[in-house]
This record gives structure tokens, sequence and C-alpha cells, in this order.
């Protein structure tokens, strides 16, 4: 499979696919595709469903082949920011809630926990992400610019829960309260980050979906 990304800050994916290869992308993904493209729904097996559910992705994907030649296919981003293309063969990725964009069918999806469960329910977007394993091409929407740091063993980095949009499967994360009352009420920070503990990749977003959100409400900034 080719693929290029165009555009920006509204990008979009275009796959160009070889007679017989086919393509797995998030429910309504699919914007524009030639006419040998053939749709096919499905849930990929009670696993995989219930993995996309709690990791707030649709329970069903679709799948376009092409037939009878090359085909062609585009799928646009929906909010403003970024899509990032990762080689899953190379290593498991670890992504955001809702942070599936597109793949090809040999990627493989499970639930990826936090060690600190409780303070896990309250952090929010933190507590629940997706694991990607296997091999092929994946893709994923971050909300704004992508900001990557490259993070040694033993090496931390504290994220504002939400700012984290993918990390190396080699990589560790747990919710931390941020500590203090006077912090809590008045620091405006919210009640908990992220601590990302390295080795590993670190993929982090400029403007979280809520921010975002919050930016185009009265009173938001």
């Amino acid at each position: 499979m080719k693929y290029e990304i165009k555009g920006e800050p509204l990008p979009v994916l275009l796959c160009y696919l070889e007679a017989g290869e086919t393509i797995m992308c998030q429910k309504g993904a699919m914007s524009w595709m030639t006419p040998n493209m053939k749709m096919q729904t499905s849930a990929g097996g009670i696993g995989k469903a219930f993995s996309k559910m709690f990791s707030g992705e649709s329970m069903f994907q679709n799948t376009y082949t092409a037939q009878g030649g090359e085909g062609m296919i585009g799928f646009a981003s929906t909010l403003p920011g970024s899509i990032i293309p990762f080689d899953i063969g190379k290593g498991d990725l670890i992504v955001q809630k809702g942070g599936y964009f597109v793949s090809e069918p040999t990627v493989n999806f499970s639930i990826a926990f936090q060690k600190n469960i409780g303070a896990g329910f309250f952090g929010g977007e933190g507590f629940i992400m997706q694991r990607m394993s296997g091999s092929g091409m994946a893709f994923i929407e971050v909300d704004g610019y992508v900001v990557e740091y490259d993070l040694q063993a033993g090496q931390q980095m504290i994220i504002d829960t939400g700012y984290l949009a993918a990390m190396s499967g080699t990589c560790t994360m747990e919710i931390k309260a941020v500590g203090g009352i006077g912090n809590t009420l008045f620091g405006g920070e919210g009640l908990f980050n992220t601590v990302v503990t390295g080795p590993g990749k670190i993929y982090l977003q400029t403007m979280p979906k809520n921010k975002f959100v919050e930016a185009l409400t009265v009173g938001g900034k």
C-alpha cells in the first residue's frame, strides 16, 4: 500500500491500494474513493469489538478492498490537527482514547489500562487507552500539532491529562494527583497529571478536543 498525507491544519490521508489490498477505518471515516473500492462492515470479533468500545471507538469498522485494479481512498481529518503514520511492525503503539483513524487489517487492537486504576477513573482521558500491535501501517489523529520526545530508560515527562496522543509500547504511565489543596482548587490545571516513563517515544498534541471546545465557548479562555 502507498499513501500520502496532504494539507494542514485539516489534512487528508490518501491511500493507494493494489488489486486485492484492504484498508480498515473507523465507521464513517471515508471521504472519497474510486468506484472499484468495495466496502464491508464488521465488528472484527467480540474481543476486538469490546476493545474498541472501551477505548472510545465505534464497535464496528469498515474495510475497503480494491477490486480489478488499483484503487484510491481518502480519509479527511475530523478536527484541525495532524494525521501521523506508524509502522506497527517496528513496535507496539499505545494511543489515546478516540485516536485511531485508519490501519491495515494486520494491525491488532487491545485495551491498555493504567496501573493506578482508582486515580485513572478520576483522571478522565488517561484511564483507558488502546494498544496497537501486530504488523502493518496504522494512522492516528492528533488534535492540533504533534511534538515528539524520545525518552531514555527511566526518563519521565509530566503531562497535563489529555495532551498525550500516543506513546511507544515500551513506555509506562500512571495518573498522579497534582497535590496540594491550593494547587488543586486554584491552579486551573485539573486534579491529575499523566506521568510517562521511558524508554520510548511520546507524541504530545497541542490542542486536545476538550480544550478546543472550551476555546469555542464564551469564557473558554
